[in-house]
């Protein structure tokens, strides 16, 4: 008699366990056990919100892509393919040749939110296709991050990327500011939107890193 009454709760206790079992062995779809808030970050990180180019060339320190731009900085070539895989704060997490890095305006030297200076520095459309119907001695110049005499605004920023601008005329100003370092600036003068001088620029004449940045005043034709 004892084995008989017995068994039936036997048989529910181990239905029980064996269901408890199988649910802490689920986890999330395909067993891995790691929840879906767990996996989210992951997702996130790995995405890309959009695609495009370097407006321009970007200067950079380190990991970090800074609106200052200095010029005696190394930089991404125009045209390089750029994926911003996120957006943190007051910076967006990108991936550039396979590298991440951070893009930040710097509040000192721009008054362009981060979501106003990613549209201006990742473009849409490649500058290269744009950079091919200039001609050769203004190629040349981009593409090693120099200003010619008699260069349009368009390549002056291809070449040496945004100036700071801080007065109401913004881009239509007579004279662009530029940094060669956080205590040395220089100023692009145009005369009918061509480079007239370049004012400022003994610094970048006389230093080591020449290489990154040379005004040059043959005409740009």
């Amino acid at each position: 008699m004892f084995p008989s009454r017995v068994l039936p709760y036997l048989r529910i206790a181990l239905t029980a366990v064996v269901a408890v079992l199988l649910g802490s062995c689920a986890g999330t779809p395909g067993g891995s056990g790691v929840s879906e808030q767990t996996a989210a970050p992951r997702a996130r990180s790995t995405a890309t919100l959009r695609s495009g180019f370097a407006c321009c060339n970007l200067r950079y320190s380190g990991d970090q892509l800074s609106s200052s731009n200095y010029a005696r900085l190394p930089f991404i070539a125009v045209g390089t393919p750029v994926l911003i895989r996120a957006i943190d704060n007051a910076q967006a997490i990108v991936e550039i040749n396979g590298q991440q890095m951070l893009l930040r305006p710097d509040p000192a030297q721009t008054r362009d939110s981060l979501a106003r200076w990613l549209d201006k520095a990742v473009v849409a459309q490649d500058p290269r296709r744009r950079l091919e119907d200039f001609p050769a001695a203004v190629r040349a110049a981009i593409q090693s991050g120099r200003v010619m005499k008699g260069m349009t605004r368009e390549q002056v920023i291809m070449a040496i990327g945004y100036p700071h601008v801080d007065d109401k005329k913004g881009l239509e100003a007579p004279s662009w500011r530029y940094w060669w370092s956080d205590f040395e600036s220089f100023y692009v003068q145009w005369t009918r939107d061509k480079v007239r001088k370049i004012d400022g620029e003994s610094a970048t004449r006389t230093s080591s890193l020449t290489s990154s940045f040379r005004p040059c005043f043959e005409d740009a034709g």
